[in-house]
């Protein structure tokens, strides 16, 4: 299974409380920074939710 990239390109101040929590789950708390999360269901849902936050990188 392939991985994805994700980094925080905009900043959650002012985003909603369930925006900022699921970019919480994702482990990213600060602009810049980036983790690599398996490419299943769950994380392309999360992704979703907060596309106008984050950057996303396949492979």
């Amino acid at each position: 299974m392939a991985d994805i990239k994700i980094k925080l390109v905009k900043s959650l101040i002012g985003s909603k409380k369930d925006q900022i929590a699921t970019a919480h789950s994702l482990g990213l708390r600060k602009i810049g920074n980036e983790t690599v999360q398996p490419d299943n269901a769950q994380t392309k849902g999360k992704i979703t939710k907060i596309s106008h936050l984050v950057e996303v990188v396949e492979g």
